[in-house]
């Protein structure tokens, strides 16, 4: 049978035959061929170090290589290495990831700078075993960074790693523990870093989930599912995961001066440590004004109920979120009184906010906040305090 091309389509020049994937000497040689020629020049790729490695492998956990490229080179710039990552603030490390989303992610990697420190004499370890030990890092990590940063002869699986086997295999749905067999059948054992890094980076930029470039693929004649015409269908669709929905009252106070309340989130769930407008969830039919004002009196705040807010929405991986922003107005002396504990509570000028390592969704409350203040004639300034 001919191999198809893009999407099933008969390539009219044929291909080798799919099943040259039991001699994979030259698979290997393609692959990392092709890797040498069409590597994309990605800050992480130069200067390498285990640190490094690291780093950019838990920025790229669910998240482009075009988006993290910007912020690994800022975040090297602040914490070049262990030591000044794990004598940073929290908030520092919060202000550099701002916008990376997933903020968990951070607070791993300080949490694992301050036990490479402690622990490790300052150098991360290369077993993977150990490396898994490490908060936040997986199987899929643990074998990039073994790989990588030390050269040990372990695969990496990731979704784009997945996506490429499934369509070597022809195979919908296979179980965790065969891809990693058929990853570390094929490995390359003189480089498994580059090989995983080619097998990550076909699956990004050629084997892509629609419309994969298979007439560009320089390992199209060992793929199973193009020879059989199921690109498409490889890998199966998983059951989409039910989506809560939920409504939140989000407390915008605001003294005279300009001040506004922030409170910090918990440390583990979502949006883990970053900071936000008191908020409460709305069950159906609660009025948001009501839900704000019950939600400052736990912060100790009264105030004047003066604006509801355009609403925000936000889309997480299990939450369809709307957030109805509430301006209240309170006296000066107002968000001086004592609240919840100093850890939790921040005073700010709303001249600070941009500095603060606010989520998407809050960062547009704040500015609801100021189009409402800049429209709304009122004696407030926003000087810094």
């Amino acid at each position: 049978m001919r191999a198809p091309d893009r999407a099933g389509t008969p390539d009219p020049d044929g291909m080798p035959d799919p099943d040259g994937m039991q001699d994979p000497d030259g698979f290997r040689e393609a692959l990392l061929d092709h890797f040498d020629r069409t590597r994309r020049d990605l800050p992480w790729r130069s200067g390498r170090t285990p640190y490094r490695v690291l780093v950019s492998e838990v920025m790229l956990q669910q998240t482009r290589a075009a988006t993290v490229a910007p912020y690994f080179v800022r975040w090297l710039r602040r914490f070049p290495g262990w030591e000044e990552l794990a004598d940073a603030s929290w908030d520092e490390v919060m202000r550099q990831w701002k916008g990376l989303g997933y903020y968990a992610r951070a607070r791993n990697l300080q949490r694992t700078a301050t036990l490479v420190r402690e622990r490790h004499g300052g150098r991360l370890p290369k077993e993977p075993a150990t490396l898994r030990e490490l908060p936040g890092v997986g199987e899929y990590t643990a074998g990039a960074v073994a790989s990588i940063a030390f050269g040990l002869p372990v695969p990496a699986v990731d979704g784009n790693v997945r996506r490429v086997l499934c369509r070597l295999l022809d195979e919908g749905d296979p179980s965790p523990a065969r891809l990693r067999a058929e990853a570390a059948r094929l490995l390359d054992l003189r480089r498994p870093g580059d090989f995983n890094e080619a097998m990550m980076e076909l699956g990004a930029t050629v084997c892509t989930p629609r419309r994969p470039s298979c007439r560009a693929c320089p390992v199209a004649g060992w793929c199973r599912a193009r020879a059989a015409g199921t690109v498409p269908d490889r890998p199966l669709p998983r059951p989409r995961r039910k989506m809560r929905r939920a409504a939140y009252a989000v407390a915008v106070a605001l003294d005279g001066t300009g001040r506004t309340l922030l409170t910090r989130r918990p440390a583990r769930g979502l949006l883990a440590g970053t900071w936000e407008f008191p908020a409460r969830e709305l069950a159906e039919g609660t009025d948001a004004a009501a839900a704000v004002r019950g939600r400052l009196a736990e912060a100790g705040v009264v105030g004047k109920v003066a604006a509801a807010l355009e609403p925000v929405r936000r889309t997480f991986t299990h939450l369809h979120a709307v957030y109805h922003p509430v301006v209240v107005e309170c006296a000066t002396e107002a968000l001086d009184q004592p609240t919840l504990a100093d850890d939790q509570v921040l005073r700010t000028s709303f001249r600070h906010l941009d500095e603060l390592p606010l989520p998407v969704a809050q960062q547009r409350i704040a500015d609801r906040a100021r189009q409402w203040l800049q429209g709304s004639g009122r004696p407030v300034t926003l000087d810094r305090r």
